[in-house]
């Protein structure tokens, strides 16, 4: 007997193959790559980068429980994208840096830069980044203060701590840098405790390029644009490329995902902008190191880079 009960089809937007990727397992990804640059932190300034570890991870994930309570939202803490967020800022801060303003700056991340714009997904700036920018503005001379590598294992700690400059303020201020390539490649100087080993960032960068948690394009350009830029003001681009914060910022800040365009041709464009401006900061600007703006200002523009980037939908014709 035939059927004439018309077939029923399910509707639903693409995609329809789900890669089994999710939230969790990508923040988890970024965790793992973050190992190396904290395993060399401690190492190289002891148990205070344990400690602003410890500060900012559960200050940021606190913060995130206790707001989305107050929000009346869906707990989000499991899927540790605060763990990461926290991570990051720690990671961009002095090694003696006070705890307690580590603890605000985390707050200010979570609070101000992600929940009160709805949450992973909505916030238009990198949390980490926008905490920075805040503590460097609000505490200018505490975010200034660098330690040597392993200071605590000396009698005079307390004032080996603060004793030395970064190799961008030497170069600043026109003195000689102190640092050899290898010192800089393997982390042997001064500067924000997880931005100091290129080394250590580049195996995290593989890392989340093998995984696929990000695309090469941000990461060249950035990089490329600095060190094309260094070469053409007649400076030296592998002192640029190693020093600062430029390697952290490259691969684990400016491919944040909600930040950042999600096509190809906006990417390059993005990269090569944070490039741009970090390097007009150091060459021209007051101050020794540009990254941090040079992203927020980035992650601002990133909708209208989306916009005159955006391809045009399938069978209608591009203008």
């Amino acid at each position: 007997m035939e059927n004439n009960t018309p077939a029923t089809f399910s509707v639903a937007s693409s995609p329809h193959v789900h890669s089994g990727e999710n939230t969790t397992v990508i923040m988890q990804d970024v965790l793992i790559a973050l190992v190396p640059a904290a395993l060399m932190a401690i190492v190289y300034f002891g148990w205070r980068t344990v400690l602003l570890l410890g500060v900012c991870v559960s200050t940021c994930v606190l913060s995130e429980y206790v707001c989305r309570r107050v929000m009346k939202r869906p707990q989000t803490i499991g899927d540790f994208s605060a763990a990461v967020t926290g991570v990051l800022l720690a990671f961009n801060l002095p090694p003696t840096f006070n705890p307690l303003l580590a603890a605000l700056g985390s707050v200010f991340a979570i609070v101000v830069a992600k929940q009160m714009f709805g949450g992973i997904g909505m916030n238009f700036v990198n949390p980490a980044i926008a905490a920075r920018v805040f503590l460097l503005i609000s505490f200018p001379s505490q975010m200034s203060r660098w330690s040597i590598p392993f200071f605590y294992l000396s009698r005079n700690a307390d004032t080996d701590a603060v004793s030395t400059a970064t190799p961008l303020a030497q170069m600043a201020s026109g003195g000689a840098i102190s640092a050899s390539y290898m010192d800089l490649f393997i982390g042997m100087r001064g500067g924000c405790v997880g931005e100091t080993c290129v080394l250590a960032l580049l195996l995290g960068g593989g890392y989340l390029l093998l995984r696929r948690v990000i695309t090469p394009e941000i990461p060249l350009c950035f990089l490329g644009t600095v060190g094309v830029i260094a070469l053409l003001a007649g400076q030296n681009p592998l002192i640029h490329l190693m020093s600062g914060g430029v390697m952290l910022g490259a691969i684990f800040m400016a491919t944040d995902y909600t930040t950042c365009p999600v096509n190809r041709a906006g990417k390059i464009i993005y990269g090569i902008g944070c490039g741009v401006i970090t390097m007009t900061i150091r060459i021209f600007g007051a101050l020794p190191e540009g990254v941090s703006y040079a992203i927020l200002l980035m992650n601002i523009l990133t909708p209208h880079i989306e916009t005159l980037t955006q391809s045009a939908p399938f069978g209608k014709e591009v203008a």
